[in-house]
């Protein structure tokens, strides 16, 4: 089974990797795991004040301090992955990643906020367990 896991670097991401390496039944030996980071893009206006390779540069340099402690922790319990970052709302981002990549199932972790704050602020795991098509797990 392919499963998408949501990675945003926060202890949030660590606890729903810890869950996926000790819950052998959800990511196995014969499961793939996909790693999706997704960052929100540049105001126009900043992007228009600095050179398009710093921009580039600087979301690269995000990615990767996100994803390698990812990478260094899944080599370490040999489950099978590979890592991808693009820039993007988080929401749509997962949802298009988890349709192109065919995945069967959406893992991530949830900061937990009270009910006024999903109220006034919205939330991506929320969002994300509405609008998909596959089922998502949320790792608390």
């Amino acid at each position: 089974m392919k499963i998408l896991l949501a990675a945003d670097g926060s202890a949030f991401t660590k606890k729903a990797l810890a869950f996926l390496v000790t819950h052998e039944g959800v990511a196995g030996a014969n499961d793939e795991l996909v790693v999706l980071h997704v960052q929100p893009s540049l105001p126009p206006r900043v992007k228009g004040m600095v050179p398009a390779d710093t921009v580039a540069d600087y979301h690269r340099e995000e990615a990767d301090a996100v994803l390698a402690p990812i990478d260094a922790f899944l080599k370490r319990h040999e489950i099978p992955y590979r890592c991808r970052w693009v820039i993007g709302s988080p929401c749509d981002e997962i949802l298009n990643a988890a349709t192109a990549e065919n995945a069967k199932m959406i893992v991530m972790g949830t900061h937990g906020h009270n009910l006024a704050a999903r109220f006034f602020m919205g939330s991506i795991s929320q969002r994300v367990v509405a609008r998909s098509e596959v089922p998502v797990l949320l790792v608390k």
